[in-house]
C-alpha cells in the first residue's frame, strides 16, 4: 500500500499573512498524523515565506511519523537541516520569485554539489532524496550522487492541457518509475496532485509514497468551515 506524505507549508502561509501565531503548522501536523498521514512534509525556503526555523525544530519534536524536510542546496539551509536532523531531506530547486516549485532539480548540471550535500546530510543522520523530473538522465545522475530515493515531479502531468497530454505525461511517469526502481531507488511522487488526478497515478505500482499538500489544505478549508462557524456562533450568540 502506498504511503501519503502531507505538506503543511500553506498552513504557515496563512499565518504569515498577518505575522501572528495562528494557524499553527505544528498543530496541523499533529492532526494530520492522527488522521493517518504516513509522513509530514515541510519546505524551509531561503526567504522563509511560510515555514520558518522555529517551525522545523518544533516539527522534529512533535512529528512521530516520518518528517521530510524539503530544502534547497543553500549552505545556510543545509546547516539548519544538519541541526534539525529530519528523517529525510528532499533537495528541490528554488527560485526566489516563483509561486511554487516549477520543476525538478537539475542533478545532471550540478552533480558534484548535490553529491556533497547528500553526503553531508546523511552524515548528520538524515536520509537524502532528490526531487527530479521523470527523466532517465536525471535518475542516472541521482544514482551517481549515492541517494537511495527520488521524488518524481508530477506537475507536468497535473497541469496537462488535454486528456492526450495527460496520458503522455502519465506514461512518462510510469517509465521513469520503472527505470528508477530498476536502479534500486525508492520512488516517490508529488506536485500538483489533487483529489481529481491522483487516482490515475496510483496505478504505477513502483511509486511508494505520494507527497501532497496544497489540495489537502484547500479541501480542509472548505470541508471544515461549517463547523468553525457553528463553534463561533455558539460563542457570540450565548
Amino acid at each position: 500500500m502506498s504511503r501519503l506524505g502531507v505538506n503543511i507549508d500553506h498552513i504557515a502561509s496563512v499565518r504569515q499573512l498577518r505575522q501572528v501565531s495562528e494557524p499553527d503548522p505544528v498543530y496541523a501536523a499533529v492532526l494530520c498524523q492522527s488522521a493517518g498521514a504516513d509522513a509530514i512534509v515541510a519546505h524551509l525556503r531561503e526567504d522563509r515565506r511560510h515555514i520558518n526555523d522555529r517551525d522545523v525544530f518544533l516539527l522534529r519534536r512533535a512529528v512521530r511519523v516520518k518528517f521530510n524536510l524539503e530544502m534547497s542546496l543553500a549552505p545556510d539551509i543545509i546547516a539548519v537541516a544538519c541541526k534539525v536532523r529530519p528523517d529525510q531531506v528532499t533537495f528541490v530547486p528554488e527560485k526566489r520569485r516563483e509561486v511554487t516549485t516549477e520543476g525538478g532539480l537539475d542533478v545532471c548540471a550540478q552533480l558534484a554539489r548535490v553529491k556533497k550535500a547528500a553526503e553531508k546530510l546523511r552524515a548528520a543522520g538524515a536520509e537524502p532524496s532528490l526531487f527530479i523530473d521523470p527523466l532517465k538522465r536525471q535518475i542516472d545522475a541521482a544514482v551517481k550522487c549515492g541517494v537511495t530515493a527520488v521524488e518524481l515531479h508530477t506537475g507536468s502531468y497535473a497541469n496537462a492541457a488535454s486528456i492526450g497530454a495527460a496520458r503522455r505525461r502519465l506514461q512518462e511517469l510510469k517509465e521513469a518509475a520503472v527505470y528508477g526502481k530498476g536502479k534500486g531507488l525508492r520512488i516517490y511522487a508529488g506536485h500538483g496532485l489533487d483529489y481529481r488526478n491522483v487516482k490515475a497515478v496510483t496505478v504505477i505500482g513502483q511509486i511508494e509514497e505520494y507527497n501532497i499538500g496544497y489540495s489537502i489544505i484547500c479541501r480542509a478549508m472548505i470541508s471544515g468551515i461549517a463547523q468553525a462557524v457553528k463553534e463561533m456562533k455558539a460563542l457570540v450568540g450565548g
